[in-house]
């Protein structure tokens, strides 16, 4: 009995394999097995050109990164530049301002001691010509300020001649 099953197992696996070479199995395995390990090394290769676009992509964008900052330092520089012309030039203008604004300042002081002084002039002189005249209006009599108002006038009009 054993050596019937047997038999009859090697019959099946006998037609097994005569039926799987007719059909052409093993030209459709290796055919499959081509395609999948084409498939495989498209999908190598397309993996290795993206790692090498990515590659230079960050190489790119280093190199953009870096001349970015370049930039940013040269624009800070800059900055800090004008910002020091421009305080340099606001110290030089408020200097200036200020010694104008000085220079004005002790004009009008000295115009004020002038006005000052002439005021004081002006009132000393005539506190002498209010003191002249009382004096002389009380020395004098009629005939004598006549005789100085007659010389005044006539003093005045040689002067205006």
């Amino acid at each position: 009995m054993t050596s019937l099953a047997t038999f009859w197992a090697t019959v099946g696996l006998v037609l097994f394999l005569a039926l799987a070479a007719y059909l052409k199995v093993p030209a459709m395995l290796a055919k499959a097995l081509d395609e999948r390990a084409n498939k495989i090394t498209n999908e190598l290769d397309e993996a290795k050109r993206l790692r090498e676009e990515a590659q230079a992509l960050l190489v790119e964008y280093q190199r953009k990164r870096k001349d970015a900052e370049t930039e940013a330092a040269q624009i800070v520089a800059a900055a800090e530049r004008e910002a020091e012309m421009l305080t340099a030039e606001a110290k030089l203008k408020t200097e200036e301002f200020v010694a104008r604004r000085t220079a004005l300042s002790e004009q009008k002081i000295a115009q004020a001691e002038s006005d000052a002084i002439t005021a004081v002039r002006s009132a000393a002189v005539d506190l002498a010509v209010a003191a002249a005249e009382s004096v002389i209006a009380a020395k004098s009599d009629a005939a004598v300020q006549g005789k100085l108002f007659s010389q005044a006038i006539s003093d005045v009009k040689a002067r205006l001649n």
